[in-house]
């Protein structure tokens, strides 16, 4: 039985379904990474000089920190969260960054659709290599897309926290100020962004490569149907 199963999956018809579910499996993986990236808490990763919040870990939309507390005598520490909004000094790697990940994973989940959709007809063997091509041309497109978009959030935001002067800022009403910072840490989410980044683009890669064997197939099959000999009558 398990040679029967090494000898299908040596057939190249097998092989070639092989990789577009690897390619597709690639842009479900980015896809999940992405959505992990957006709603992550430590794009930026800050300690202060105080007995009140040590830490912040702020993300695109939300600062999360936990607050020290004299209660009775005890010092108690509770989680609080502080949404990024107006009363921000918001900068603009944070303010284009919001925007920029929206739109990246936004066009992976149409990825997602369009990709699913070419595999399910491809399963099927249905004759439509026009609209296959159409599928993996606009899943190809958009995942490079996608990838540049994830890539410039994360360099830049992670440029600007480390290496630039951010304007970021917290409102007036913050329990510490921003003058208390006295280290930033390295987080997770510049590596993650960048292997988000590459996995679109290598399942890009796969989806064009698909493109060009549906061409490739494509100009074959009408030269071979033209060579068949007419039967006589």
């Amino acid at each position: 039985m398990l040679e029967s199963f090494y000898m299908a999956l040596g057939q190249p018809e097998l092989k070639h379904y092989f990789l577009k579910m690897i390619g597709l499996f690639f842009s479900y993986l980015a896809w999940a990474f992405g959505i992990s990236l957006a709603s992550s808490r430590s794009w930026r990763v800050w300690e202060f000089n105080s007995n009140i919040v040590p830490i912040v870990f702020i993300g695109l939309w939300e600062a999360f920190y936990f607050q020290r507390f004299n209660i009775s005598g005890s010092i108690v520490e509770l989680p609080m969260h502080s949404r990024i909004n107006e009363s921000w000094v918001i900068s603009d790697e944070i303010c284009y960054g919001q925007d920029l990940i929206l739109l990246a994973n936004f066009m992976k989940s149409v990825v997602l659709i369009f990709g699913s959709v070419a595999l399910l007809v491809s399963r099927i063997h249905a004759p439509y290599p026009d609209f296959l091509q159409l599928c993996y041309d606009i899943s190809a497109f958009f995942l490079v897309f996608s990838s540049s978009c994830t890539m410039i959030t994360v360099s830049w935001n992670f440029t600007a926290d480390f290496y630039g002067q951010t304007t970021l800022d917290f409102p007036l009403s913050f329990p510490i100020g921003k003058e208390m910072l006295i280290r930033k840490r390295f987080s997770y989410v510049f590596p993650l962004g960048l292997i988000t980044a590459t996995l679109s683009l290598i399942s890009a890669a796969m989806f064009f490569c698909e493109i060009f064997s549906i061409k490739q197939w494509s100009q074959v099959k009408p030269m071979a149907v033209g060579k068949c000999p007419k039967r006589k009558v």
